[in-house]
């Protein structure tokens, strides 16, 4: 029960970083964002394709990124209002309190 209940907080956060333009969606943009070191967190949904899994499971191991796959595309997306399965948090305040949420 209480799992969830820190999902649903990162998922509200994910809705504020959003607003706050403290996020970066889309592969290539993502992709860019973990390159520059920009990314502190990347957030992948569970049901993505495979090739896409690895690509981001390997560049976020590689650059020591934290990533986690515990939502689906439908909650990632109805969190920030707009249709993504991959996001990154750019802004180091959500991307700590996001990752105590779920890596803790």
């Amino acid at each position: 029960m209480e799992n969830k209940i820190e999902q649903r907080k990162a998922l509200n956060l994910l809705g504020l970083a959003r607003k706050a333009g403290k996020l970066t969606t889309g592969q290539d943009l993502v992709l860019a964002a973990i390159r520059s070191g920009k990314a502190k967190v990347v957030l992948m949904a569970n049901d993505c394709g495979q090739s896409t899994q690895k690509k981001f499971t390997d560049k976020c191991k590689s650059y020591d990124v934290a990533l986690t796959t515990e939502f689906t595309k439908q909650e990632l997306s109805a969190a920030i209002g707009a249709k993504r399965s991959l996001i990154a948090v750019t802004d180091p305040g959500f991307g700590k309190k996001i990752r105590q949420l779920l890596f803790s």
